[in-house]
């Protein structure tokens, strides 16, 4: 039988923590045995859980024999990992165990350096600290899951379960994954990534930035058809001098930030009102709804229906 160690640590997160223990020991082969055994492994007999505290009926060395080692995240992130669990990591990875975070268990594997020269994901929240502390991984916050093969990585919360269902197609085939799926009132696939969880703040711009007030009159006119030359003109600039002032000021071009402010618009209004997708995409300044799908795709990772029906308020009509 496939042995699933999760590793608990101070400050585990209960919610990454129970994911994979519900998911793994719930899960049942097409005759009805159980296809997982879950073991709750941790470097001391009790581990601080926050509003509780566990204890843990295995220690490290139970990572040696497990086939999967599941890292649930942390509530600080900032908490030295103990060298001995650096080392029954690398040591489970050694021996081709396969190691898979949730959330900021990332962090824990960033530690050992596993994930050195991969792309990975966290919680899009703690992504970019994960990014500017490990240069050397490839983050990538706009998936629920990544796939290196032997590492895994999942964002925050309910990516867990996304992550874990694909564990289980992995190991024992789509048919017992939906099964699994079904009990954890899941769909096998959720459509999009975490993209469509995040809220798109416009690029930052120090206050008292000399593109402040072009930005909030951006953000006033994002509905009209404007070019780069019209914001130029607006901003009493040539295109070159803008677009170099406005990378420098946001980060950004100034026709990505329009971009960006658009599907802020149309994301408040699929939301909060029952305005046809086609009649959102001239509301907020898109030429065409073809157009208006495919740039919401890119930015937020799913369709506008799929969003509507993941966000939409449940007051709107």
């Amino acid at each position: 039988m496939h042995t699933v160690a999760v590793l608990a640590l101070d400050k585990v997160i209960a919610f990454d923590l129970s994911t994979p223990i519900e998911v793994f020991t719930r899960t049942r082969l097409p005759d009805g045995r159980p296809a997982y055994r879950v073991r709750i492994c941790a470097p001391t007999p009790e581990v601080d859980a926050g509003m509780f505290t566990l204890r843990a009926p295995w220690g490290l060395d139970a990572l040696a024999e497990a086939d999967t080692v599941i890292v649930p995240g942390c509530a600080e992130t900032d908490t030295p990992v103990p060298a001995e669990v650096v080392e029954a990591i690398r040591g489970a990875a050694a021996r081709g165990t396969r190691i898979a975070s949730i959330c900021s268990g990332a962090f824990v594997l960033a530690a050992t350096g596993l994930l050195d020269g991969l792309r990975a994901t966290t919680h899009w929240l703690a992504a970019p600290l994960l990014a500017a502390r490990h240069p050397e991984i490839r983050v990538d916050p706009d998936v629920l899951y990544v796939d290196n093969g032997q590492i895994l990585t999942s964002a925050g919360a309910a990516a867990g379960l996304d992550l874990c269902l694909h564990l289980i197609r992995r190991d024992h085939g789509s048919a017992v994954a939906a099964d699994a799926a079904r009990l954890s009132v899941m769909p096998l696939e959720r459509e999009g990534g975490q993209a469509q969880f995040i809220v798109h703040d416009h690029p930052p711009a120090p206050r008292g930035a000399t593109l402040e007030p072009l930005l909030e009159w951006l953000e006033d006119n994002a509905d009209q058809n404007l070019t780069l030359e019209d914001i130029a003109r607006r901003a009493g600039m040539s295109t070159r001098t803008l677009s170099r002032r406005f990378r420098e000021q946001t980060g950004t071009s100034p026709v990505q930030w329009l971009h960006r402010a658009r599907i802020r618009q149309a994301q408040y209004l699929l939301e909060a009102t029952s305005h046809p997708v086609d009649r959102i995409a001239f509301q907020v300044g898109f030429g065409s709804p073809t157009a208006f799908r495919d740039r919401f795709r890119r930015v937020v990772g799913t369709s506008p229906h799929a969003y509507r029906s993941a966000f939409r308020r449940p007051d709107v009509d």
